[in-house]
């Protein structure tokens, strides 16, 4: 057999596991650092009244032109939508959405709920993004990742039934356990484990594993104190618990249940996790508070063309179908490659070729609302995920507003795998409502009769950037020319980072674009 290449291991990986898999992949291989983000940027000397325009008022440029602004330039934003935010974007009572091909969806959420088809979460580590919703007054509160009273469920097991993932997480570790204590103990491993440490590692799986003294996991109050009990503890004559029964090793392994165990482990996935009160747009919402007054909305861009001079671009108000143009000394671009490669432009042919080397993954997402809370009122569930092997992937419940009462939404499926999303993106909004209430309901029989409005968001089919986000076909090869300051035209974006489908991959994106175009100003 040949040897496998990089690429090909992870074009492999991507294929057999999905989106999660390869990023996470990718960064153990070191493609994906965690954020490097030092602080506020700091753009010294005086720009001379250079104008830059920016394409596109997204998170990365919001924070170019709040950047550039700050620094002394005249800043102009252009927007193909009505509102900022482009993918930091949260749909509310009231709004609609339109998708591409016409299908228009009216959101009916109750007065507080929301759904952010986008990005749903804020990574600890992300300091780029957690300092600009400090130094703008967006309220942050815990996003809950894992949940041990969530579920985990496949339809390859147990008869379908989920399980608990405290259930699972023990059971799982502790038979793996001792499998390894009793190897260890047999003197199996002695080629592998020293004599010192020999007594300690069987020590640690004891402690770890839960094992009795005879190194066996086994249905006992000291294994329910962390699968859960068969009978609660309570008060009284007959308050004593009863111990729960563990699964067999055997059926455990067949089902493949275990397969997500480790998700919530990623370091981008570690607790704490963080998310805005109210809403992931309102760090957009923020932020086009700071530079609403530069941005044209509503502005469709035709043409980007540069010269030694200046840039100059054309762009077709959607309102009115009224077309203009527009020009600057610079222009920081940040309108996903998926739509600038379908723009007139004269850029370089290395920042063509890396423009048109990105693909967009696809992916689909549901915000689903019951009448009532019954994940919480009937089964113990405050935030969290529950992992599923059918189609939606994964269910998540709201994080915030816990104990109230009425009608709330939860994340009714997140699917990347792109067989699945481009099956689901065929749909048209109501039947993919259907299946997502069909798969939920085998997970939550109360889906059926709780069901209240929904609404579902294929990325393939937003207009506006026509994928989820951008995948690089060879990053080594062309990633350098789309950092690059192309003559005026830097670009920037999660698509321009090794944090690809985070905002913190905007925000580093922004800053960095904006630091170097400053010192070609400045500096020449």
């Amino acid at each position: 057999m040949g040897k496998t290449t990089r690429r090909a291991f992870l074009g492999g990986l991507g294929v057999a596991a999905g989106g999660t898999a390869l990023y996470t992949t990718m960064r153990m291989m070191g493609d994906v650092p965690a954020s490097e983000y030092k602080g506020p940027v700091k753009l010294d000397g005086n720009p001379n009244g250079a104008k830059v325009l920016v394409l596109g008022a997204g998170l990365a440029g919001m924070v170019a032109a709040l950047e550039l602004r700050s620094a002394g330039y005249e800043v102009e934003i252009l927007e193909y939508r009505e509102k900022a935010g482009g993918r930091c974007w949260t749909l509310r009572g009231g709004d609609t959405y339109t998708e591409l091909g016409g299908a228009k969806q009216n959101v009916s959420f109750a007065d507080g709920n929301y759904f952010n088809p986008g990005p749903w979460r804020i990574p600890y580590d992300h300091h780029g993004v957690i300092d600009y919703c400090q130094r703008l007054g967006v309220q942050l509160e815990p996003f809950i990742q894992k949940n041990f009273n969530a579920y985990l469920h496949t339809s390859q097991g147990f008869d379908g039934t989920p399980k608990r993932y405290r259930e699972i997480s023990a059971d799982y570790r502790g038979q793996i356990s001792e499998l390894l204590a009793k190897a260890v103990n047999q003197g199996r491993l002695d080629d592998l484990v020293t004599a010192d440490d020999r007594d300690i590692l069987i020590e640690s799986l004891r402690a770890t594993g839960i094992l009795n003294d005879e190194l066996t996991y086994e249905m006992s109050m000291a294994t329910s104190r962390y699968r859960g009990f068969g009978k609660l503890p309570g008060a009284g004559f007959e308050g004593a618990p009863d111990a729960s029964e563990p699964i067999d090793l055997s059926p455990l392994l067949q089902s493949k249940i275990w397969a997500r165990l480790a998700e919530p482990d990623m370091i981008d996935h570690q607790t704490p996790m963080f998310q805005p009160v109210g809403g992931m747009d309102m760090i957009a919402q923020a932020l086009a508070r700071e530079v609403g007054d530069l941005t044209r909305y509503n502005s469709k861009v035709l043409s980007l063309q540069q010269d030694e001079e200046q840039v100059t671009v054309t762009y077709e108000d959607t309102l009115t179908g009224e077309k203009a143009s527009t020009t600057a000394d610079w222009c920081v671009c940040t309108i996903p490659f998926s739509i600038l490669g379908q723009i007139d432009h004269n850029l370089s042919s290395g920042l063509s070729q890396a423009i048109d080397g990105v693909w967009y993954r696809s992916s689909a997402k549901w915000g689903l609302e019951f009448n009532r809370r019954f994940w919480e009122e009937d089964e113990g569930i405050y935030g969290g995920i529950s992992y599923t092997d059918l189609p939606i992937d994964l269910i998540s419940y709201p994080s915030g507003d816990m104990f109230s009462k009425g009608p709330g939404v939860l994340l009714g499926g997140y699917v990347w795998r792109d067989d699945l999303a481009y099956e689901f993106t065929a749909m048209q909004p109501d039947e993919r409502i259907k299946w997502a209430l069909e798969y939920g309901s085998r997970i939550h029989p109360q889906y059926l009769e709780e069901y209240k409005s929904g609404v579902s968001v294929a990325w393939h089919k937003v207009p506006w950037v026509l994928g989820c986000f951008g995948i690089w076909r060879d990053k080594e090869r062309d990633y350098a020319n789309a950092v690059d300051i192309d003559n005026r035209v830097v670009c920037a974006g999660e698509h321009v980072s090794y944090l690809g489908a985070w905002m913190e991959g905007a925000v580093l994106s922004a800053v960095d674009a904006v630091s170097r175009l400053h010192d070609k100003v400045i500096n020449g």
